[in-house]
């Protein structure tokens, strides 16, 4: 059979290569493993998200037998956001797989399949590379702000929803005196509440991602120090507990691992970004179907793979992934930022 005539296998089939995608490991990411962002596939290129500005006030005490005072109806408003698209590709060449030449189909199409699977989800395949750019999504909606890759905005949602982003905390770790930090976790915890909106529910808690600097800073302040002692979490005193996580003041401080570079996908290294974790609706992970016409009409996947074929020279095929993601912060208001300084 042709070498590049093998793609004609169902091996390779829009299903079968799905499935070997969502089998095959990928570059973890912390946020997306935590469940805080709702999935929500769609059956459109938009998603329309309605907000309601519900406030609750005081009632005037009235004399019986007079009218009510009528309650308000809140104002709604309808937004259409579109989805985006993510995609990559690479091409293997005719010349690449002239090693299979002499093989039976049964093994021509296994290593083939070895080699697709290589350059899906190795150390810098396909996936590996939409996996972090979900990821920088991700961290980007925590901060309320999602931005592309040359460091545009896709969607701000403070401008979206009509708020103004919180200001900015400071953690003088330096003139922080006994339970001044304690305090200040106190003050974020109060503000992230008022600003819920409904969606603080039991077991609704606080998580902050931290730059090296503000944990480094964090974790050697006395008032720190003293509670590893006491829990005997001697760990983070004696190496530094790097990439690792404690709570203190009703907050789970987590050191965050982003990329080696510490710049493609991290939070600046005097900072500390926090986010709800387990208030309902919050975040929204929105994917849209692909681009393809089997693909109309149908809910969204997390990523389509697929093999393209040269069908006219049998030169090459190109393995290429999509994915159509929307990250939303529905509560943009909640959302704290600290770092370390006066």
């Amino acid at each position: 059979m042709a070498i590049l005539d093998i793609f004609n296998n169902d091996a390779f089939s829009l299903t079968n290569m799905m499935a070997t995608v969502e089998q095959i490991d990928y570059r973890p990411g912390a946020l997306g493993s935590y469940g805080i962002f709702t999935p929500n596939p769609v059956r459109t290129e938009t998603v329309a998200i309605e907000s309601r500005d519900g406030v609750l006030g005081l009632i005037q005490t009235s004399e019986r037998g007079s009218p009510l005072d009528q309650r308000s109806t809140e104002k709604r408003k309808l937004r259409q956001f579109a989805t985006t698209r993510i995609a990559k590709g690479d091409r293997i060449t005719a010349s690449e797989l002239a090693f299979l030449r002499g093989f039976g189909e049964e093994q021509q199409v296994m290593m083939v399949q070895e080699e697709i699977a290589r350059r899906l989800s190795g150390p810098a395949g396909i996936v590996s590379e939409l996996e972090l750019t979900l990821e920088h999504m991700r961290l980007g909606a925590i901060q309320g702000i999602v931005l592309d890759a040359d460091g545009s905005e896709l969607v701000n949602w403070y401008d979206e929803f009509g708020v103004t982003a919180a200001t900015e905390v400071a953690f003088d770790f330096a003139n922080a005196a006994e339970g001044d930090i304690r305090k200040t976790c106190t003050q974020i915890t109060r503000a992230m509440k008022r600003a819920a909106k409904g969606a603080w529910v039991p077991g609704t808690r606080i998580h902050a991602l931290c730059g090296d600097d503000f944990w480094d800073q964090l974790i050697s302040h006395p008032e720190i120090r003293q509670l590893f002692l006491n829990r005997d979490q001697s760990k983070y005193v004696e190496n530094g507990g790097s990439y690792e996580q404690f709570t203190y003041g009703g907050i789970t401080f987590e050191n965050y691992q982003g990329t080696d570079d510490n710049s493609t996908v991290a939070i600046a290294a005097a900072e500390a970004k926090f986010f709800p974790v387990g208030a309902p609706g919050a975040f929204l992970e929105v994917f849209s179907p692909g681009e393809m016409f089997e693909h109309i009409g149908q809910l969204g996947q997390r990523m389509y793979p697929m093999i393209v074929r040269d069908d006219k020279r049998d030169m090459y095929a190109d393995i290429e992934a999509y994915s159509y993601p929307l990250h939303v912060c529905t509560r943009p208001q909640m959302l704290q930022s600290g770092r370390a300084g006066a």
